[in-house]
């Protein structure tokens, strides 16, 4: 049966949370990449950078949906919610963009079964840990790749 460690890309593109994002998009773009590890000083995985994080940055801020009683408004989202969309339009840096503690896979993990996680979660991009540190990544393209 097929693992991660036989399709895996070891040579990953990452960067650090410090990171403009502006230099993450284009490490993005000149590499035809869907995502990128964001990791410490040390080689440890802390978060992942998605095309689809960056994009928040061009939507409009949503105003929540709210309803009066009393003459009170009351909100129908969390402030939590509107917290983060308020960060990731706003970003700067990959800190304020990424998504902190992605799901993961190993390299031992089952290509089925990582692939069936990228189908069900949407994921593109799977960063492949051994205990915290990162050590490669997987790819929808990689996956498609065992196709031919």
């Amino acid at each position: 049966m097929p693992t991660v460690a036989d399709i895996m890309t070891t040579n990953v593109i990452t960067v650090q949370k410090d990171t403009p994002i502006g230099e993450a998009a284009k490490k993005l773009l000149e590499n035809h990449i869907n995502g990128v590890p964001v990791v410490d000083d040390e080689g440890r995985l802390v978060g992942i950078l998605c095309q689809s994080d960056l994009i928040t940055q061009q939507k409009n801020f949503p105003l929540p949906t709210v309803f009066t009683i009393l003459d009170g408004f009351i909100p129908l989202s969390s402030m939590g919610q509107m917290e983060k969309q308020v960060q990731k339009i706003a970003a700067t840096t990959v800190e304020q963009a990424m998504t902190p503690d992605p799901i993961t896979v190993t390299a031992d993990t089952d290509l089925n079964q990582a692939a069936s996680l990228m189908v069900d979660k949407n994921f593109h991009t799977l960063p492949v840990v051994d205990g915290e540190t990162l050590v490669g990544v997987l790819g929808k393209e990689d996956v498609l790749k065992t196709l031919l």
